[in-house]
């Protein structure tokens, strides 16, 4: 009897005594643990008090919200990928690879670039170096791999942009964005046939570099420039020409034209809005009549490619079609436009697209500079017609 009583007394403090000894440990490791994370911190780094005027504690993003910032990027562009290709098709032009339009040994030549649906009723934005111009044929792919014949309304190469129309139906237009809202530093997405048919559709994407750039080109009228640009670094290649340049939202901002060769990751892309009165045109009228006034004019930001010329506001006039209107209302090489109907003017692409809002025939006032006077005037000039082979109707 005694020694049952004894193991079970011997028992029990045993089991006390594990007890008490495991608190005590534990609170000796929680101490020591609490002591090291107060000086070194969770990453172990120390953790000295921060004194006014030294660095703060970084307070950025965690790992893993970094990780879901990337997604998310990877996501939007996955997104306007995947619902803009329906809307870029490729387009073949078989041209005379030589001078001689009736030269019996000149070559026949394919060239690729692509386009923009912008109307379920088969109307094409693309580049006027692409589609623009004679051809023999032209071929447009769609993104069901299907071929359909197509043929160009209208292209403006200064402009760089022209208008292709298939006989087919029911196709898929990207919506179009604001150009005019665009800020340096947005998303830009590109999406394009890099190299030929091969490599059809490929999306590259980047952001928007700047605006409002200035460049110097050759055209069949000779030396020009394109104003107004956006610049990206999104990747444009040789068959990029002609298709989209998109922002966040899947909404064309503009239409891919040029890259310079001699750096990386600069590309060029005219601002959509001046193509949205001539698509508009066309999509509700079935043709466009290009309303024509009859300069030509460089911004402020072109006029440093001149000598002792100076402008602040306004564009300057440096070519006047002595048989257009504004010729006959008196406006001269070297006047500065300054406004339209009370609109203010700082860019040819602000004066076109504007001019393209109206038809032939319709009556605008232009207020400019009088190089003469130099004082500001206001004059009526009635707008001509600007036929495709290049002729003015009055």
């Amino acid at each position: 009897m005694f020694e049952k009583e004894y193991r079970s007394t011997s028992l029990f403090k045993i089991v006390i005594t594990s007890l008490i000894t495991s608190l005590v440990v534990g609170a000796c490791i929680f101490a020591a643990v609490a002591s090291y994370m107060s000086r070194y911190g969770p990453q172990g780094q120390s953790q000295s008090p921060v004194n006014e005027g030294s660095f703060p504690e970084f307070s950025g993003p965690l790992p893993q919200q970094i990780s879901a910032e990337v997604i998310s990027n990877i996501s939007y562009v996955t997104q306007v990928a995947q619902s803009a290709s329906p809307g870029v098709v490729g387009i073949s032009v078989l041209r005379l690879d030589g001078n001689a339009l009736f030269d019996t040994d000149a070559a026949e030549k394919w060239g690729v670039g692509t386009g923009v649906i912008v109307s379920e009723k088969g109307y094409i934005l693309t580049n006027h170096h692409v589609a623009g111009g004679e051809s023999r044929r032209m071929i447009v792919t769609l993104s069901d791999g299907s071929n359909v014949d197509g043929v160009c309304l209208w292209s403006d190469p200064v402009l760089d942009l022209a208008i292709v129309k298939i006989e087919k139906e029911g196709l898929t237009p990207i919506p179009i964005g604001n150009s005019d809202n665009l800020k340096v530093g947005e998303p830009a997405i590109a999406i394009g046939n890099p190299l030929g048919l091969q490599f059809q559709r490929t999306v590259t994407s980047g952001v928007i570099s700047a605006l409002n750039r200035t460049i110097s080109i050759e055209t069949e009228e000779g030396q020009n420039f394109m104003e107004d640009l956006i610049q990206t670094d999104a990747s444009i290649n040789p068959g990029n020409s002609g298709g989209p340049l998109l922002n966040a939202r899947g909404e064309v901002i503009g239409i891919n034209t040029v890259k310079v060769e001699s750096a990386e990751a600069i590309g060029f892309a005219i601002p959509i809005n001046v193509a949205v009165p001539i698509i508009k045109r066309f999509v509700e009228e079935g043709e466009f009549r290009e309303p024509y006034i009859g300069i030509f004019a460089y911004d402020k930001e072109t006029i440093p490619y001149l000598n002792n010329i100076h402008v602040d506001n306004g564009i300057y006039v440096v070519h006047v079609d002595k048989n257009g209107p504004a010729y006959k209302a008196g406006i001269r090489e070297g006047c500065i436009i300054d406004m339209v109907d009370g609109r203010k003017i700082d860019t040819m692409i602000q004066l076109r697209t504007y001019i393209y809002s109206k038809k032939p025939g319709d009556t605008i006032v232009v207020t400019h500079l009088n190089r003469d006077t130099n004082k500001f005037e206001d004059v009526t000039v009635k707008l001509a017609e600007k036929t495709t082979d290049g002729t003015i109707t009055r």
